[in-house]
């Protein structure tokens, strides 16, 4: 059996890729092409040499620094793109390539430039508001000086102001002096014109009042034209406002206050005719400065297009030389400092690669010096590195989120690709959904190639990365389906016709009556005379919770196998007899027998008992056979070791306590046997009332697709059904709708990731915790594809 074992060909995924620990002694001259090379392979992690030092008191801490801040002028350009409204170039530039110091040049001039253009935009905007808020101003306020009906106003208001108030006694009659020009001086009613956010009206004519004791009159009309606010861009509704006082301690107070809530201020002058003249000049240099804006704008956006045709390619050139100094700052100087000395782990099969990589790079940089790369022995694990594709990535980040796999531990991925889409669609059984799901799926696939490059959001990234998943989750929804024989909770009969019919030609009640049989059973599936009889519900629940219990003590008895295997693999012959052994006898005397009798009535409709003794007295046997010889072993040949007995046979399987899964390499006087015995016993207790709980957590198979079929039901039958019963077209259209909203948000979208968080339970506790550690680290190359805008 083993001889058959080890002649079996390696199973992809099965086992992470074997990695080896190496280092390198890379010359200073050709160390920026060595890493940038090993950057574009992409298959090396490096171990940084400098954890003790700050990112300050690094080498090369003045090119990052350098990278940083080309880094930010370009996020400063692709800002100032955005805000212009311009696309950035998608087409391939033809464009030498340049070297890092000329294209930081080329940013400080692009910058400077854009910094000025900005300036100046802003002073020409900032004037061109003001001749506007003018303009508006004159127009507005000239309209309250000369409007006969804002004089009617304005004199009750200034009698129920200014004449109450006992201090203005002597200056009666006000307004009939401010309509006479010639007798403003000697009266001294004043009045202040100017232009204020439409925000800040209120509490600005509510402050005036209270700073002026109700001694002025207030008056506002609305801008007819919106402003642009120079700085952020924006447009700014403004009202304009005129404000009539008298005395030169309320001119104090009102100025202050407009200055206070950023209120502009313009003089009018009362004089109609020099009203219209200054409107015209001020109109006149409005035309000018509006000219000027907009031949400023187009020569900005010219200089913003001519960037934006390059700006992705320099934003990845300066993404990877920061990486690249990132990476040279985790190396450590040799004591002559012509040297970077390095350590990094690597695939075993990706030495070749990173050999000719390094031999390329010292050929391009015409050193004199070759690059020495050699293997060396590690003290700590290795990183988990698994080869995975576009399909099978998806199903290795399931496993992932659980726990990153221990090195060379059996990968539960490779399973996970079939068990897990198969569990969910036993939750989730029906062809006509599956069918819903199959077309998401197949739209996601075929788009792939340009939703790959677009930026989605969070929801459909999720959708995006698992389109595989969804696919082989839809396909066996169609397949339990099928079983199930359900459409909709509607059953066909697709395989032929039914093997049960009325007890009689005449009757009516079938359903209701019961059926007879007459022929051979229906051929594939569940027969779709079942839908609707009496006894349909006993026949359902009792083949779902059966089937649940199969599938489920068939996968645990996979995941013990499993453990079976990564003892093997690792040489622990402990782990074999004193767990693989009385796990699979336990289980299997319980739960294996509990299975093979659901098979045997299905298949001869005989009865046996439930349990034989001798059957229960294994599992009896199997429980102190898990806790007891192991922890004693395991005493003795530490024991041993260090009494000089064994020092032969230190590196054979039964010595190596490092490969032992349940104890890590120990020194003589860290060994601790109360600390191993009571580990083992938790281990132990743990199986064992797992076994019991484990295989009643896989009847939620059966719960959930019971929920499924009947949520199915009652929407088909008391929606949809129910609904065409009516002879109205308005009712059955509110019927379809209804039906067509609960199945596309509650059972193709509730439902189905209520049957994935399912089905992911019982892959991450059920199945895996009977040969998954899970404390693993992946393996993290440096990498340019892996760069993101993360790291700018």
């Amino acid at each position: 059996m083993e001889r058959f074992i080890d002649n079996l060909p390696p199973m992809d995924l099965m086992r992470s890729e074997k990695m080896t620990f190496v280092q390198l002694i890379i010359p200073v001259e050709c160390a920026h092409r060595a890493v940038s090379y090993l950057g574009e392979l992409g298959l090396l992690q490096f171990r940084d040499l400098n954890a003790d030092k700050s990112p300050f008191q690094r080498t090369f801490v003045n090119q990052v620094k350098r990278c940083a801040e080309m880094s930010r002028k370009l996020r400063f350009f692709k800002d100032q793109i955005s805000k212009a409204s311009l696309l950035s170039s998608v087409r391939p530039v033809m464009q030498q390539d340049i070297e890092l110091e000329e294209l930081e040049i080329q940013l400080v001039e692009h910058e400077n430039e854009l910094i000025e253009m900005n300036s100046n935009s802003e002073k020409l905007r900032q004037s061109y508001n003001e001749l506007l808020e003018f303009k508006i101003v004159l127009q507005k306020a000239g309209s309250f000086l000369v409007s006969s009906g804002s004089h009617a106003v304005s004199e009750r208001e200034l009698e129920e102001n200014i004449y109450s108030n006992d201090v203005y006694v002597e200056t009666a009659s006000l307004l009939e002096q401010e309509l006479r020009p010639e007798r403003s001086d000697q009266s001294g009613l004043r009045f202040i014109s100017g232009i204020i956010c439409k925000s800040k009206v209120l509490r600005f004519e509510r402050m005036l009042f209270r700073a002026t004791r109700g001694n002025m009159f207030f008056n506002q009309a609305p801008a007819d034209e919106e402003i642009v606010d120079p700085i952020s861009s924006e447009t700014v509704e403004k009202t304009v406002f005129v404000v009539y006082f008298s005395g030169e301690q309320a001119k104090t107070k009102i100025l202050k206050i407009c200055e206070a809530f950023g209120a502009n201020f313009y003089p009018v002058p009362e004089d109609i005719t020099k009203q219209r003249q200054i409107t015209r000049e001020v109109s006149s240099r409005l035309a000018e400065l509006e000219a000027t804006l907009d031949a400023g704008i187009r020569h900005r956006n010219k200089a913003l297009a001519s960037i934006s045709i390059h700006l992705a390619k320099w934003i990845g050139m300066v993404r990877r030389e920061k990486a690249v100094y990132d990476t040279l700052n985790m190396l450590n100087f040799d004591v002559t400092k012509k040297c970077l000395v390095g350590e990094a782990w690597c695939p075993i099969i990706a030495k070749a690669q990173i050999q000719a990589a390094l031999q390329r790079a010292t050929f391009d940089s015409s050193s004199q010096v070759g690059i020495i790369f050699h293997a060396m022995d590690a003290v700590e694990s290795p990183p988990t590195y698994f080869r995975t594709n576009k399909f099978t990535s998806a199903f290795q980040e399931i496993v992932d989120a659980y726990g990153v796999a221990r090195y060379q531990e059996a990968n539960p991925a490779i399973y996970t690709v079939i068990t897990f889409p198969f569990l969910f669609a036993v939750m989730f059984g029906d062809w006509g959904h599956g069918i819903c799901l199959l077309l998401g799926s197949l739209v996601l696939i075929a788009r792939e190639s340009k939703l790959g490059t677009q930026k989605l959001g969070s929801f459909m990234e999720m959708l995006y990365g698992g389109r595989y998943v969804l696919l082989l989750m839809s396909v066996f929804s169609i397949y339990c389906g099928l079983i199930y024989n359900e459409f909709f909770s509607v059953p066909y009969h697709i395989f032929g016709g039914s093997a049960y019919k009325c007890r009689d030609t005449t009757c009516s009640d079938a359903y209701t009556a019961g059926l007879v049989k007459y022929q051979d059973p229906y051929p594939f599936g569940v027969d779709p005379s079942w839908r609707g009889s009496r006894t349909e519900l006993p026949f359902l629940n009792s083949l779902k919770m059966k089937m649940s219990i199969l599938f489920g003590v068939t996968q645990m008895n996979l995941g013990i196998i499993l453990s079976y295997f990564n003892a093997r693999f690792f040489s622990s012959s402990l782990d074999i007899r004193y767990q693989f052994v009385p796990q699979m006898i336990f289980l299997n005397s319980l739960f294996g027998y509990l299975s093979l009798l659901i098979i045997i009535k299905w298949c001869t409709g005989s009865q046996a008992d439930l349990y034989h003794i001798i059957l229960l007295l294994l599992a009896i046997i199997a429980v102190p056979w898990m806790l007891f010889p192991k922890p004693f072993i395991l005493k003795r040949l530490h024991t041993e070791r260090f009494q000089g007995r064994t020092y032969g046979i230190l590196g054979t399987s039964e010595m190596d306590l490092e490969v032992e899964p349940d104890s890590a390499r120990q020194h003589h006087e860290d060994f601790n046997f109360s600390e191993v015995f009571v580990h083992q016993m938790i281990h132990s207790i743990e199986f064992v009332l797992g076994a019991v709980s484990n295989t009643a957590s896989y009847l939620r198979l059966w719960a959930l697709s019971l929920a499924h079929s009947e949520l199915s039901t009652v929407f088909y039958e008391k929606v949809l059904l129910f609904a065409w019963g009516y002879d109205n077209i308005v009712i059955r259209f509110v019927g379809l709708a209804v039906f067509t909203f609960a199945t596309a948000f509650i059972l193709l979208m509730m439902e189905s990731l209520s049957a994935f968080l399912h089905a992911l339970r019982l892959h991450w506790v059920e199945f895996q915790n009977k040969f998954y550690y899970g404390d693993g680290y992946k393996f993290r190359p440096f990498s340019f594809a892996a760069l993101t805008e993360d790291e700018d």
